[in-house]
């Protein structure tokens, strides 16, 4: 056993999943400068994991070009030529109607279906592979509809965070499926048993924030699932690493993810700046140059890259279309984490133990009075 954050690590587990080989579906098509990060990133992930296999999904003359350079990479994959590539600035429901079954997004997407691949990932139109992924993965059982899940850096590791864009608007049920395929994520890579669970809000009273929230609270307090509630938690205790997992709706989500980013960058144009003002600024730099390096690493994106559609039934990872093959190898790293670590059945289970708890909550067991309780009878009568 080992400590994270504050959850059990469960390394026992980790090490057992370790040896299985996985094979990963590559929209090669996607992203900025038509994925030409795609190749390179493959090459770093196959440093790291060399057993894993590629399926490569796009122009099969521009693929084999860009593996003359790579022979690792060549030598664990297979090219699947593809007639069309989404671009990425389409409408997801023109995508819809020119790539479907012809697309190297549609195609990746469909090998993951069918049991050829073991997760899907692109850097390609967010909007057009998440309509694509719900027509070709469908949506698990008793999920409404599914969420983005992105890692966030923190002062203790990293957190999960989730819905960051798929989806505007939540009602006390999605919050709580949120809450649970997030954990079960915050299980599967970072090895916590109980990952601790918090929603984002506008205070951490319980009579603060909408009444969305405040019922899925209590509903996480009611129910016995596998995580820990921490309760609600503010927008400055996210980067703190005061939950694992942290739960909000999509639009709130996006927000706070892009004001992050945009932070850090700022943080960075500001530091720059400062050490190069004077001759002993430029020596104090120089001095503490080790330092900075962590703090360089530590605020790189690319260590974080990756969002992760759950909620479907398969694994599927949106790559930022705009990063460079480090960036591209970490969220092929994340995928193989993921599925070595059966996200998909956690997910599953997890949500069919809340749904069983709610069909408990019948309404001779209900006080009106105890809001616990009436979110229970709620969430089962609805």
């Amino acid at each position: 056993m080992a400590w994270r954050g504050g959850g059990i690590v469960d390394d026992g587990q980790k090490r057992r999943n370790m040896t299985r080989a996985l094979t990963v579906a590559i929209d090669a098509m996607g992203g900025d400068n038509e994925g030409d990060f795609v190749i390179p990133g493959a090459e770093l992930a196959l440093l790291r994991h060399p057993e894993a296999r590629i399926l490569l999904f796009g122009d099969e003359r521009t693929i084999a070009q860009r593996l003359e350079g790579n022979p690792r990479v060549a030598a664990a994959s297979k090219i699947v030529h593809c007639e069309v590539a989404v671009a990425m600035d389409e409408k997801p429901s023109r995508a819809l109607r020119r790539g479907r079954r012809v697309s190297s997004m549609w195609l990746s997407l469909e090998s993951v279906r069918d049991g050829e691949a073991d997760f899907a990932i692109s850097a390609g139109n967010t909007g057009a592979l998440m309509a694509m992924a719900r027509f070709v993965l469908k949506t698990m059982p008793r999920i409404d509809r599914p969420a983005m899940a992105a890692l966030w850096p923190t002062v203790k590791g990293e957190s999960i965070i989730l819905d960051v864009g798929a989806t505007i608007g939540a009602d006390a049920r999605q919050l709580v499926n949120f809450a649970v395929m997030g954990a079960a994520m915050a299980s599967s890579i970072f090895g916590l048993r109980r990952p601790r669970v918090g929603l984002l809000n506008i205070g951490v009273e319980e009579v603060k924030g909408l009444e969305e929230v405040r019922e899925a609270g209590r509903m996480l307090r009611a129910g016995d699932l596998p995580l820990e509630y921490h309760g609600f938690i503010e927008g400055n205790d996210v980067g703190q690493g005061v939950v694992d997992v942290v739960v909000t709706e999509g639009f709130s989500g996006n927000i706070a993810i892009k004001t992050a980013e945009g932070t850090a960058r700022q943080i960075a144009e500001w530091l720059k700046a400062a050490m190069g003002r004077s001759l002993w600024s430029r020596i104090g730099f120089l001095l503490a140059a080790s330092a900075f390096k962590v703090l360089r690493q530590k605020m790189d994106p690319r260590r974080s890259n990756g969002g992760v559609f759950l909620g479907l039934n398969g694994i599927v990872i949106k790559s930022h279309g705009g990063t460079d093959a480090q960036g591209f190898a970490s969220a092929i790293d994340l995928g193989i984490d993921m599925a070595r670590n059966t996200l998909i059945a956690r997910i599953a289970a997890d949500i069919e133990k809340f749904e069983a708890m709610a069909a408990e909550a019948g309404p001779k067991e209900i006080d009106p009075k105890d809001g616990a309780g009436a979110a229970r009878l709620k969430a089962a009568n609805s």
